[in-house]
């Protein structure tokens, strides 16, 4: 199970529960939220969404302790694209 909490403004803190929790930092700038789903969903579940996604590549002790959620972007191929898939988001014609 993921939980996440907002402990300031744009960091959230996610708790990996399971038989070896883990605690992770993570900064969601607002450009970078509104560049995965527009503001249409929560910020704790694009982030829910985005440690599903990291966890189908790496192990949950290779995930860091604190990052930013932009570094994705850069890390993983198409992870605007893939989250958007997995949040059933659609950019409406003609927006930027």
């Amino acid at each position: 199970m993921i939980s996440v909490n907002m402990v300031a403004a744009n960091v959230y803190e996610v708790v990996l529960e399971g038989s070896e929790e883990s605690i992770h930092r993570v900064t969601m700038s607002p450009e970078c939220y509104k560049q995965i789903c527009g503001g249409t969903y929560t910020q704790e579940w694009v982030i829910i969404e985005a440690f599903r996604l990291m966890l189908e590549f790496e192990q949950r002790s290779e995930i860091a302790k604190e990052f930013d959620l932009s570094e994705l972007i850069l890390r993983y191929e198409y992870f605007v694209i893939q989250m958007q898939y997995r949040l059933g988001y659609q950019e409406s014609p003609g927006s930027d």
